[in-house]
């Protein structure tokens, strides 16, 4: 097995996860088989009981695994299916040692970070490193691992030390290590400083990691001279110093690396030059030539809780790109805090109340996302009637989905205080309830998790064509609360159509208002198997409903064409 270890330095959120997909994928042009592996040096076992403040969105793998958003971007970039496994973290490490001392397998000896953490880390590694993840059989040539943080912080030492193992233990042809860094330029002087890679170099080889490649991120091209003077301290090839500047998207990220030969300087150091071909790129370089020239755009209301960060949305995001790029538009998002839509906020914020709903009522269509707590919840159930009452297209997921059913309830069925057990234990029409099968009492991967099929009731709906009329769908879950199966009669007489349901029948998936254009709830989050070549169906309906064009789209796949 051959490793591309990525580490960054200086500051956090310079892009190591786009650039660690980036290389991935240039290797994989190459004809290379390539796997990931992100290390979160947090203490948490994994995403899942993590704010979407703190961290961004928590991405959800076939395996149910709750993971980093980076993850995302490897499955994105690289086309692959990653298991839980494939993140790692300070939690799952110390668990699996203190699990291991506790079963008495170190024979009494005093369970130490060095070599018992360090050597649990390199074990995991090296497993994982062969898992396939591309439905292939058999390992993957290259693992591309991310270290996650900055070099020099704390939690991050033992694994840069069993890193440092790790490349001594697989030899020099069988190690890349590529370090991000910045290089800023401070205002007044105008000058690309050079001193923050070189601390941070320094740092990186006092704990015995010496970088191949500098990947250096910048708002501007590098110049000759900056690159010299970084080759010279931080002993590194001129040649292998890669200047990652700002592009307009980030699917040039790939190119940016390509046209500065980095595939060639990683397979020289890899020993891979005669068995790898030249990067075919040539769908990527498309990709992003047509992002980039789209003109004609589609206004989406994004109605949420966590607008304050947009990566905590980040699939739904790309998904919507995805969906975007295939109807040749560019998605205009625009963001409400749905607690601004509520009445309260009209006393509160009246300028921010005013403005949410004068951007509601322009957008084309309108979103809402996943999420947990009754925080804008009202605002939320607002917008969903918004959309019904006025034809609008509307897409619930997870919460979304849920939120449309009380907003039903309410405004159609007259139950006024019809709500979700999660926001309301005491509500006389609990239309949302609690799972069976939930934990109460512990939140870690306690939720319905992972890849489930959903069952098509019906191929005469909208869901089932944009899916091309399968018998059933596998989609990604994550969620507590559920559609009262006992209230499914009063819906569905009433106009509301529950078209998708699980295997059991009895967890509803997928609803649909037929009278309306085109009104979407699902219990899954479609964004997650979303890809740059492959818009996720679901998310393609949405945006083609919101530019009139969905009929057409339907009435060509039914007579072929």
């Amino acid at each position: 097995m051959k490793y591309v270890l990525v580490t960054g330095g200086v500051v956090s959120g310079l892009g190591k996860g786009v650039t660690a997909s980036s290389i991935g994928l240039v290797l994989k042009a190459c004809g290379l088989r390539v796997t990931s592996i992100k290390i979160d040096p947090y203490l948490n076992m994994d995403a899942g009981t993590m704010s979407p403040f703190e961290h961004g969105e928590v991405f959800v793998l076939d395996d149910g695994g709750e993971v980093d958003l980076d993850l995302g971007n490897y499955e994105r970039f690289l086309d692959l299916m990653l298991t839980r496994e494939n993140n790692i973290t300070t939690g799952k490490i110390y668990q699996s040692v203190l699990e291991k001392e506790r079963r008495g397998d170190y024979l009494g000896k005093t369970v130490q970070v060095v070599p018992h953490i360090t050597d649990a880390i390199k074990n995991h590694i090296e497993s994982v490193a062969t898992i396939p993840v591309d439905g292939q059989e058999g390992p993957a040539d290259v693992c591309v691992i991310e270290l996650g943080g900055t070099v020099g912080d704390i939690e991050s030492m033992p694994f840069i030390e069993a890193l440092r193992q790790l490349s001594f233990s697989v030899g020099p042809d069988n190690f890349c290590l590529i370090h991000v860094s910045l290089v800023p330029v401070l205002g007044v002087v105008g000058e690309q400083k050079t001193k923050p890679t070189q601390h941070s170099v320094r740092e990186l080889r006092a704990l015995g990691l010496t970088p191949h490649l500098l990947a250096c991120r910048s708002a501007q091209p590098i110049l000759d001279n900056t690159k010299e003077k970084l080759s010279q301290f931080c002993h590194v090839p001129a040649g292998n110093i890669l200047n990652v500047h700002d592009v307009p998207n980030i699917w040039h990220v790939p190119l940016l690396l390509r046209n500065q030969n980095a595939h060639l300087s990683i397979l020289k150091q890899l020993n891979l030059l005669r068995i790898a071909a030249a990067p075919d790129l040539r769908d990527w370089t498309n990709l992003a030539a047509t992002h980039d020239n789209l003109t004609n755009s589609v206004k989406i209301a994004m109605v949420g809780k966590y607008v304050g960060l947009t990566d905590s949305y980040l699939s739904v995001v790309k998904a919507l790109l995805h969906a975007c790029i295939a109807c040749s538009l560019k998605p205009s998002i625009d963001w409400i805090a749905a607690s601004d839509l509520e009445d309260e906020s009209s006393k509160l914020t009246p300028e921010a109340h005013a403005a949410a709903w004068e951007t509601l009522r322009k957008a084309s269509c309108v979103l809402v996302p996943g999420g947990f707590g009754d925080r804008g919840v009202k605002g939320m159930i607002l917008a969903a009637k918004y959309a019904r009452e006025n034809k609008v297209p509307y897409f619930g997921i997870c919460l979304g989905m849920q939120i449309s059913v009380i907003e039903f309830a309410r405004s159609v069925l007259g139950w006024e205080k019809a709500n979700s057990t999660e926001f309301d234990d005491a509500t006389p029409n609990p239309v949302v309830i609690f799972m069976p099968e939930g934990s109460k009492t512990h939140m870690g991967s306690t939720m319905r998790l992972g890849s489930r099929k959903t069952l098509f009731q019906t191929a005469d709906c909208i869901t089932s064509r944009m899916y091309h009329k399968s018998a059933y769908v596998d989609e990604r879950h994550r969620h507590r609360y559920e559609v009262n199966p006992e209230s499914i009669g009063a819906f569905e007489e009433a106009g509301l159509k529950f078209v998708g349901k699980d295997e059991t029948g009895n967890r509803m998936e997928i609803l649909e208002l037929p009278s309306h254009p085109f009104y979407v709830g699902v219990q899954f989050h479609p964004e997650f198997k979303s890809r740059p070549r492959r818009p996720s169906p679901v998310f393609l309906g949405f945006i083609l409903a919101a530019t009139g064009q969905l009929n057409l789209y339907l009435e060509k796949q039914q007579n072929g064409s």
